[in-house]
């Protein structure tokens, strides 16, 4: 399920604005020990695997794949295909082949262990792989014959899974369509058949989603818009086949897991229930923003009463991150998990699907391809299982880090000019240590940042602050009680 907020920039006039996005996200990135580059070793062991790849035998090229990913991408993890199967589908799902180019214990696989997952960030990206791979030779690009990893899972005529399979094969991609080509095709009826089948599909998994009780965030992407000296940040309206594609990006997942746990060998990705003091934070947000929350609404039908394009209810999406803190990954070999289960989503869950940008989808792949296979499971694989979960959730928690610090650099960029000015605000939190401290919600624009006070803050007061400090520099946003 997405998880990570993005933010993306329009740069309308060259500036000092400009300069200073830049400049922070390059300081983040220094202060973090990350860098898009890579030693010359990678570079030149990454350069040598693109020009011989390991092809497989099974030529499914005569399928017409598509890819829909936002404007500009070049790391094409995933390829879609959908058909008729009587009165269900057959989905097959590409997935970027990260292991014929890279072999364990090269210097690619060494740097991609040290990285854990590719960092994004405003225009910057600090990627998994050299982009000689991950942006060219084992990305899914049109019109390129590609190893894939292929996932075929067919489905009845409500959406259920009936059978899946994996298995290593040759693919071409004939179109790269961004979110907004695809749902412009679908709405003039011009799309190609998998567009149409996904747009059938889609809604079906939602519907089965909802009946199981998961949820899926539908997270807007942040949109800084820098124009000389100023900043703007807005949320990007998100479009229904985006979800509708994330819903088959899960349906994967839940197979992976699925195939794993029958073989009792595997990586899940898991998510406790959450705590109920976020449960009620989240209320208070919610009444902050004044988004309706009925008593007798749990969390997994209240978010889907949010409309991502109304900018109070993307506010209360980005806020609805919290509850999915406590995300891990558990790797096991013989013993299942004690808590297998993905809260939100509800079921079992594995990453599989991004490769290119996660390391741990390439195990897990793995692990699938040979159960579908009927062969062991390599070496390479069971050997790393169980210090994978270690090396993810680090490299996640330095995701979560630069993600955080590139949002406070943009949140203080867009309010520099505002300090002074008073807004509209409600308390949700309150320091334990000290009660005259804590955070609020400001609607307008949609941010949370700290409060400080002379007397004692009241939870879910509704406030008047004034803005004291927008920093870039400091990346500090700090409001006082006007």
């Amino acid at each position: 399920m997405p998880s990570h907020r993005v933010v993306r920039v329009r740069w309308i006039e060259d500036g000092v604005a400009a300069a200073t996005l830049r400049a922070g996200v390059a300081r983040i990135q220094e202060e973090l020990g990350v860098s898009p580059d890579f030693p010359p070793e990678v570079e030149e062991a990454a350069a040598r695997a693109a020009k011989e790849p390991r092809l497989p035998d099974l030529d499914r090229t005569d399928l017409p794949f598509l890819t829909i990913d936002p404007p500009g991408a070049r790391d094409l993890d995933q390829a879609l295909h959908i058909e008729r199967a009587g009165s269900g589908y057959v989905v097959h799902y590409a997935i970027a082949d990260v292991a014929a180019f890279v072999r364990p214990g090269d210097p690619v696989d060494l740097e991609a262990g040290r990285r854990g997952e590719t960092l994004y960030g405003a225009d910057s990206q600090v990627p998994l792989h050299p982009p000689v791979l991950s942006q060219d030779a084992a990305s899914l690009l049109p019109g390129q014959v590609r190893p894939a990893l292929l996932w075929t899972i067919t489905l009845d005529a409500e959406g259920a899974r009936t059978d899946v399979v994996v298995e290593r094969a040759r693919i071409r991609s004939t179109a790269q369509l961004s979110y907004a080509q695809a749902q412009a095709a679908i709405e003039d009826g011009s799309a190609a058949e998998t567009l149409r089948l996904l747009a059938e599909v889609g809604p079906l998994r939602l519907a089965r989603e909802a009946d199981r009780g998961g949820v899926s965030l539908p997270l807007p992407d942040q949109e800084v818009e820098v124009v000389g000296e100023q900043w703007r940040l807005d949320f990007r309206r998100q479009l229904p086949v985006e979800e509708w594609n994330a819903q088959i990006s899960l349906l994967t997942g839940f197979s992976a897991a699925a195939l794993m746990l029958h073989a009792e060998v595997g990586l899940l990705r898991t998510l406790p229930a959450p705590d109920p003091r976020d449960v009620r934070r989240l209320h208070r947000t919610a009444h902050a923003l004044e988004v309706a929350w009925p008593a007798e609404l749990v969390f997994p039908d209240f978010v889907r009463t949010l409309d991502p394009e109304r900018p109070t209810h993307a506010a209360m999406l980005v806020a609805c991150t919290r509850l999915l803190r406590g995300a891990g990954y558990a790797a096991f070999d013989g013993v299942l998990p004690a808590e297998p289960q993905h809260a939100a989503l509800a079921s079992e869950y594995a990453h599989v699907t991004a490769p290119l940008r996660r390391l741990g989808d390439r195990y897990a792949g793995e692990v699938c391809v040979a159960l579908c296979a009927g062969t062991p499971v390599p070496d390479w694989v069971r050997t790393a299982l169980p210090g994978l979960p270690g090396i993810l959730q680090r490299s996640a928690q330095r995701a979560a880090q630069y993600e955080r610090a590139v949002f406070d650099l943009v949140e203080a960029g867009v309010l520099h000019t505002r300090v002074g000015e008073e807004f509209l605000a409600v308390v949700i939190d309150v320091d334990d240590r000290d009660p005259r401290r804590g955070e609020v919600t400001v609607e307008d624009p949609a941010i949370e940042a700290r409060v400080s006070a002379e007397t004692d803050l009241t939870l879910g007061a509704e406030v008047r602050v004034r803005l004291a400090v927008a920093d870039p520099d400091r990346r500090a946003v700090e409001f006082v009680l006007a």
